[in-house]
């Protein structure tokens, strides 16, 4: 078994498959992903992300099958609100897969920026980032194997770290490590909670089986730290965190932020109601109602000003 962790190891074996890694982007819990070179004939170079899974977890049988089966599930879902993943591979023992390289920053970066700049995020602009998040994860929900068979994906790990910006202006969910998907992936709802504990869904919270709406909860959560500079759920005991997303009483955020209008306090609170036969029904459902919201009135944001404004605050 080849440790890639290893990095001179690791850039040897990968320039021999035309890959030269150039740094570490990201460094998870049970993964890392570095950002890479892909070389072809006649000079072709393409950057790309090479995600592997870390030195401790890549010998056990249940994360090597996780990972096969993210590879295997994401690899159909051609959407452009979702990192793309063009290979699966093998080296030394480990796998590998390759993936669209995003130039840009995740969500979590991008409120630490605002926070270090003691700046608010812009409403439109939130509202934005998350109903096209929704657009991808309506996509994720409804796509069919090639027998026509209904996939079922559920994400279970919305949260800042897994949504890109590119500085393009696009909008990007990445990280389906542990979707829940027929026959494809590792799952075992009931038994354990999947998922960061304040970007948990009721369901996810106590360990109900899980569909689609299970998405929607923290994709409200998302949008409201986005608007607040703040997760209203978190706790830094992961316990009091799980205990406030079931039972913590959800305020009026037009009362922590005076400019949020009130169309977009309804659909706040909708996308926040842990009884998921009250909450939006599906992606759609809540990014129609974003839509509305932004374009009802006439121009509204889009990737161009998303961009713009990025480039801007990440100018330093």
């Amino acid at each position: 078994m080849l440790w890639l962790s290893n990095v001179a190891a690791l850039k040897h074996i990968f320039n021999e498959l035309h890959y030269e890694m150039v740094r570490k982007i990201a460094d998870g819990g049970m993964g890392m992903v570095y950002e890479a070179c892909q070389r072809g004939a006649g000079q072709f170079r393409k950057t790309v992300a090479v995600k592997l899974i870390r030195e401790e977890y890549s010998t056990i049988p249940e994360f090597q099958n996780n990972f096969i089966g993210e590879a295997r599930l994401v690899a159909d879902l051609v959407h452009t609100n979702i990192v793309q993943t063009y290979h699966l591979g093998m080296i030394g023992g480990q796998y590998f897969m390759v993936m669209e390289y995003v130039n840009g920053i995740n969500l979590e970066q991008f409120l630490e920026r605002h926070a270090a700049l003691g700046r608010t995020i812009p409403v439109d602009l939130a509202a934005f980032i998350v109903s096209r998040i929704a657009r991808g994860l309506a996509y994720a929900h409804n796509k069919r194997d090639r027998d026509g068979r209904l996939l079922g994906i559920v994400h279970r790990d919305i949260g800042p770290k897994n949504i890109m910006l590119a500085y393009e202006g696009d909008v990007k969910l990445t990280d389906f490590g542990i979707a829940k998907a027929l026959d494809l992936m590792y799952n075992e709802e009931g038994q354990v909670i999947a998922g960061k504990d304040e970007y948990l869904s009721p369901e996810q919270a106590s360990y109900a089986v899980t569909d689609a709406r299970a998405d929607i909860f923290p994709l409200g959560i998302v949008l409201t730290e986005l608007l607040l500079g703040r997760n209203i759920f978190r706790d830094t005991d992961r316990l009091v965190s799980r205990s406030n997303i079931l039972e913590l009483p959800i305020p009026q955020f037009s009362s922590l932020r005076a400019d949020i209008p009130q169309k977009l306090e309804v659909i706040i609170q909708k996308a926040l109601t842990r009884d998921r036969d009250m909450r939006y029904q599906s992606a759609n459902e809540i990014l129609t109602a974003l839509e509305m919201y932004l374009y009802g009135d006439g121009y509204g944001p889009t990737n161009e000003k998303l961009g713009v404004y990025l480039r801007e605050l990440m100018a330093d």
